[in-house]
């Protein structure tokens, strides 16, 4: 700074070289306008101007103005160093940034990625589950409470053929008390006798495969009267194998009735034991669909957070380049003035050095 500073003074104190004077060729009068556009180069024929006309020797001269632009010269050097520098960090933090950004982008498409081909899926499948098992909940129920209606209706029928298979069995049975007591009988046992089949044939009204056997004793009591002993046994055995008949038929329908209770117990209980997997099966979808919710809430929290960085580090890239880039216009402007002062002032060291200048110089003390 303090030789810019001295050079400054003898600028300003130095007196302009008549570039006009017939001494100058005007190939030299373009290097001088040349030069003067160069506060350097002005500067350096002022001051060889002023140091000559002072009884400098030019020796001495040339050897100052060559250290001066040594000076420049190192002084671009540095220039060059210190932008290189900045380069390096630049292309390190470009490096850096482009590295961080990529693995963000990474991050950010594979949380995409999971949230969208797995999570989604996976929440929509569950839900799925979820609605079958509670179909499966309802159609159980419905299962169990038809079975249970029908179990009562079946109870309810096989009670009424207890009843009816019961008064059937006991007219059956009168009939025989007053067959066996029938030597003469009277017109009122007749009677009765008929009166009873009657009730057996209402009594088994449901049932047609007794339907004609008691027809048919129907028809033998009205065309006997009960004083042909053969007859009477006949009818007598006719009543027995009606009983028979009817006992077993009892026995049947509550053995089935016995079988189906078993069967209709059965079913509750795998309908019931059906229903306690259903539900705990609920209870465990519950809570897949819960952690799947809060899985998807999570990687939409990671998706927002990986978006601002990603947004952040792109951030800082255009910055950085933004500030490389001016750096750079800097450095090239720079470069580009230090170019043209170190030009300017080898053209003026070069012109001060001809015997021209030098005879310009000496006409001016004579002149003086």
């Amino acid at each position: 700074m303090f030789k810019v500073a001295v050079c400054a003074l003898l600028v300003l104190a130095s007196t302009a070289i008549n570039v006009q004077s017939s001494i100058w060729t005007s190939k030299d009068q373009k290097a001088f306008a040349q030069i003067h556009q160069s506060g350097w180069g002005k500067f350096i024929l002022n001051y060889a101007e002023l140091h000559l006309t002072t009884g400098g020797i030019l020796s001495e001269l040339n050897s100052e103005i060559e250290k001066l632009v040594d000076e420049l010269e190192e002084e671009l050097a540095e220039v060059h160093h210190e932008f290189q520098r900045r380069t390096d960090v630049h292309n390190r933090e470009v490096s850096r940034l482009e590295q961080e950004i990529q693995d963000k982008e990474r991050e950010l498409f594979n949380a995409h990625d999971f949230y969208d081909n797995v999570l989604v899926p996976q929440g929509e499948r569950f839900a799925a589950q979820l609605e079958q098992l509670q179909e499966n909940i309802v159609s159980n129920r419905r299962t169990l409470e038809q079975a249970t209606v029908k179990r009562a209706n079946d109870h309810e029928t096989f009670e009424s053929e207890v009843v009816e298979h019961n008064d059937a069995i006991a007219a059956i049975d009168e009939c025989l008390q007053l067959l066996s007591q029938l030597e003469a009988p009277s017109l009122v046992q007749v009677k009765k006798v008929q009166k009873n089949l009657a009730k057996i044939q209402n009594s088994l009204k449901k049932h047609n495969q007794f339907q004609i056997f008691v027809k048919v004793l129907l028809e033998i009591t009205v065309d006997s009267n009960f004083a042909d002993q053969g007859a009477l046994r006949d009818i007598v055995v006719a009543f027995n194998n009606l009983r028979v008949e009817l006992v077993d038929s009892l026995n049947q329908i509550t053995a089935d009735e016995a079988d189906q209770v078993a069967e209709y117990n059965a079913q509750v209980i795998q309908l019931n034991q059906e229903h306690a997997e259903f539900q705990r099966a609920v209870v465990v979808k519950n809570a897949e669909i819960e952690a799947n919710t809060t899985k998807q809430e999570q990687t939409l929290d990671l998706i927002d957070e990986l978006d601002e960085d990603l947004a952040t580090l792109n951030g800082q890239l255009q910055a950085e380049n933004d500030d490389y880039a001016f750096a750079t216009d800097v450095y090239n402007a720079t470069v580009a003035e230090y170019n043209k002062e170190i030009n300017a002032a080898n053209q003026a060291l070069e012109l001060l050095n001809q015997p021209r200048f030098q005879d310009y110089v000496k006409s001016q003390l004579k002149g003086a």
